[in-house]
């Protein structure tokens, strides 16, 4: 797999060579965040594998256009079309508008991304801004007579559409199971199977979320807009369709269903998906009330926490599992990522120390072969990191001047460790070698306080250096006395 990048391709169920449709050029379209609540440490996985994958692409040359959603309309309490919109709901009981909400929750998501150092997207369109783009493609559906209408609203025949085409090709879903194990829903008489989905929904009385359309007031269905926004930005055909693979079905089956028909072939050629956070063996998810959010992560208020986590602690605790595999929240496996990523951070904070010899002890290329390797295949995060921890062993041993490496070989380490550390799995590093983010603060504060202790030992106040020294070891802080000042880090 050495200089191909291979991706597990959904559609296909096998590892593709990826080939962009332009050489020096990919789309990336991946369904982002329903904006009604915080983000939980289940956002967390799709956030930080897209945001791998998109560092990687870049990394290799390639101009990425990456495209994710904000859905902030349609997406109702039920797959099954039913229920309130989950924005509105939110709305209606915290007596605020819709877009209120929306505001609020994509700043808050804005945020919390950003602590986790997860780089922005290229384009980040909402569905309510893309009605019209949204509509067209109802009409076109109508029109090559593969929806039709009932009571204002309009439904995708699914039947109908499997006649030609294979509505299951993405899920494995056979549609003579679905007909055989779906029950006519409550409410749902205006359907002709239970199985079809709402491209356009008539607003009840109380809908606050509305729009006008020839066919009545109302609203777009959820899975619309994927392909209204990824169509408009990318084009009909693009490189990669992303997301959870809580969305396999029915929404990207449902999208695959629309653009087909619209366009005459598949949105994308690639569609990837990650696994699930599981808690007790089950998802974490808002709609089993298991979740943690970002923000409970990060204070360690929480009765599942032992403790609070950093951003980089999570963000490093997700690529400890492969995407495609379940990944069991439990404190022992964050805990023991906090520790690898400080021992991670801490060899490379010290290859500044490192000097060249006459003889290279190691094979650098090597290991740098290995590490790529590990990316080309299916983005192995879990492989890529045991190499790193090999290079580690040899920051380590050459520190303790029982390994050595020439000139040549000691700068390929150093490039090899930041393309891999900094740039493409995303840690953010302070001088110290400790992950910066929200330990901005706690860094500074620290220097703030160990320079007091200089001060204080200048003056020949004892008393003041020891308690300084004392409160901060106390604390976790070991400290290092040097010729320049001082070195310290963090347990």
């Amino acid at each position: 797999m050495e200089n191909k990048l291979f991706l597990y391709n959904t559609l296909s169920r096998k590892k593709e060579e990826f080939q962009p449709i332009n050489p020096n050029h990919v789309g990336l379209y991946v369904c982002g965040p329903t904006v009604y609540g915080d983000p939980h440490l289940g956002h967390t996985r799709p956030a930080i594998t897209f945001d791998i994958l998109f560092r990687y692409l870049k990394h290799s040359g390639f101009k990425v256009r990456y495209v994710r959603n904000i859905t902030d309309v349609g997406h109702l309490e039920s797959d099954g079309d039913v229920g309130e919109d989950k924005i509105a709901k939110k709305a209606r009981l915290e007596e605020l508008e819709p877009m209120e909400v929306v505001q609020y929750y994509t700043d808050r998501y804005h945020s919390y991304m950003d602590e986790l150092n997860v780089l922005k997207p290229s384009i980040e369109p909402r569905a309510s801004g893309h009605i019209i783009e949204q509509l067209q493609i109802v009409e076109d559906i109508l029109e090559k007579g593969l929806a039709y209408e009932s009571n204002g609203s309009v439904y995708f025949d699914v039947e109908k559409y499997n006649k030609d085409h294979n509505y299951g090709a993405l899920s494995g879903r056979n549609i003579d199971d679905l007909l055989s194990t779906t029950r006519e829903l409550d409410g749902q008489t205006e359907k002709r199977n239970s199985f079809d989905f709402a491209l356009w929904k008539k607003a009840a009385p109380e809908h606050i979320m509305r729009w006008p359309s020839r066919f009545s007031d109302g609203f777009p269905g959820w899975h619309l807009e994927c392909s209204a926004m990824s169509a408009k930005y990318l084009g009909t055909e693009f490189d990669i369709h992303g997301g959870g693979m809580d969305l396999l079905f029915p929404h990207h089956e449902c999208e695959i269903a629309q653009s087909t028909v619209c366009n005459g072939h598949t949105p994308a050629r690639y569609w990837m998906h990650n696994n699930m956070i599981t808690i007790d063996g089950q998802k974490m998810g808002k709609s089993l009330g298991n979740f943690i959010t970002l923000e409970q992560m990060f204070s360690g208020e929480h009765e599942k926490l032992e403790q609070a986590y950093s951003p980089m602690t999570v963000r490093f605790f997700i690529m400890q599992a492969h995407y495609r595999s379940t990944l069991d929240f439990s404190n022992e496996a964050l805990q023991a990522s906090q520790k690898g990523m400080e021992r991670l951070l801490e060899a490379y904070g010290n290859m500044d120390k490192l000097t060249a010899s006459d003889a290279s002890s190691f094979n650098v290329q090597e290991i740098s072969d290995k590490c790529y390797n590990a990316l080309n295949d299916d983005l192995n995060t879990p492989i890529l990191i045991a190499h790193l921890f090999d290079a580690v062993k040899n920051i380590n041993s050459m520190l303790a001047g029982s390994a050595t490496l020439i000139d040549a070989d000691l700068e390929t380490l150093k490039q090899l460790m930041n393309n891999m550390v900094v740039d493409i799995l995303g840690l953010t590093v302070d001088t110290n070698g400790n992950s910066s983010g929200n330990d901005e603060l706690l860094s500074e504060t620290i220097n703030l306080l160990l320079n007091l202790r200089i001060d204080a030992k200048a003056n020949k106040d004892w008393t003041t250096a020891d308690k300084i020294r004392n409160e901060l070891q106390a604390l976790g802080v070991t400290i290092k006395d040097t010729k320049e000042g001082f070195e310290w880090s963090v347990k």
